[in-house]
């Protein structure tokens, strides 16, 4: 009899050696390749490999109900969950790609205007933003067409 593999939802913190980047294989426009973005906890290497990818607290239940409205919307989003531990070093590298380079020691603007906040939703390699943004813009109509934009969804 066989065992069965547990599946995880989750990708691992542990960072290793980037994986080879294939020519060819499609990337939405203005997603950083995977050598652009740097840093120690791995989190930017998921962003720029992923079209939808969800940033939360481990365990978190806002995380979850991100996670499920996008999966309801046919989108595969990878998840990101961050260790109380290594919490202050993900906010760090996030503040970096997207601008704000610590100017607000509590998760302030995002140069944009946008605020980083747990779950933190990145489609296309840039900030959306956080389950509100998520679920205003797909009350409004407009979620389908800009993931549909970055590649997330094929029909």
């Amino acid at each position: 009899m066989q065992k069965a593999i547990p599946y995880t939802a989750y990708i691992p913190a542990s960072s290793g050696p980037p994986p080879p980047v294939v020519e060819g294989q499609g990337r939405p426009e203005g997603m950083p390749a995977a050598e652009e973005v740097t840093g120690s906890s791995g989190v930017g290497r998921a962003v720029a490999e992923n079209a939808v990818m969800v940033i939360g607290r481990r365990g978190c239940c806002m995380c979850h109900v991100a996670k499920r409205l996008l999966l309801g919307l046919g989108v595969n989003p990878g998840v990101y969950e961050v260790d109380d531990a290594e919490e202050g070093v993900v906010i760090k590298e996030l503040k970096g790609m997207i601008g704000t380079n610590g100017k607000d020691s509590d998760g302030g603007d995002g140069g944009d205007g946008q605020k980083l906040q747990f779950p933190a939703v990145f489609v296309g390699g840039r900030l959306f933003g956080g389950l509100e943004k998520v679920m205003a813009t797909h009350i409004s109509g407009e979620l389908v067409p800009i993931l549909r934009e970055a590649g997330a969804l094929w029909l």
